[in-house]
């Protein structure tokens, strides 16, 4: 069975990375952050390895800048080429891309047309507090305009019932499941909560 999914978000800081490592995990997969901003801290590779167990392929482009990438690349005199972002032949395999949908990879080329040109299905991540639906609907619009197939919408946060339904039902898609916000990260902690928030048979592409 195939089982290879781009993670993507409404925005950035919303726990994607925290929900892209509990997938790698829970699917025995292997993780790709094709292009990484920001190293002065924890990388995401390097959080999703700490978390998951598994063992992160390398990054087409590290950035040290904490930006988005376009921007990152510029700074630093560094020519994103997407045509470089071949997917890797791995199955299972999770892919996250950096902050939301509409991240600039470069001056025209953003992080959904690269998704669509992957033909995988997608994940959107989303927080469940104020402002999500309008956050979330625009993604979702963004991402079918594109042509991107979508699997459904992980929430992230505190359980927000009214809100999941809503933005599930205005924007035609499934609810994968919620993955609360954990005072304290750890493999073990992730690895419970991710198994009690989602069923791993929603995420059988067939």
């Amino acid at each position: 069975m195939t089982q290879r999914f781009i993670v993507t978000g409404t925005d950035t800081g919303i726990g994607k990375t925290v929900f892209a490592a509990g997938l790698t995990g829970a699917l025995g997969a292997l993780y790709w952050k094709p292009v990484q901003s920001g190293l002065m801290e924890e990388t995401d590779s390097d959080c999703v390895a700490r978390l998951s167990g598994c063992v992160p392929l390398p990054e087409a482009y590290r950035l040290q800048m904490p930006a988005s990438p376009h921007l990152a690349a510029e700074a630093e005199g560094v020519t994103i080429d997407p045509a470089r972002l071949s997917l890797p032949d791995s199955n299972p395999l999770v892919i996250e891309g950096a902050g939301g949908v509409m991240v600039p990879l470069t001056r025209d080329t953003l992080f959904v047309d690269v998704f669509a040109r992957w033909h995988l299905p997608v994940i959107l991540c989303a927080r469940t507090s104020l402002g999500t639906i309008n956050h979330s609907l625009l993604s979702l619009v963004a991402l079918r305009q594109r042509g991107c197939a979508l699997l459904g919408m992980a929430f992230i946060g505190e359980a927000n019932p009214q809100v999941e339904a809503t933005i599930c039902e205005i924007g035609a898609c499934r609810n994968l499941g919620r993955l609360p916000m954990l005072p304290m990260l750890t493999a073990g902690g992730l690895r419970y909560a991710f198994a009690a928030g989602f069923d791993l048979a929603a995420f059988d592409p067939a």
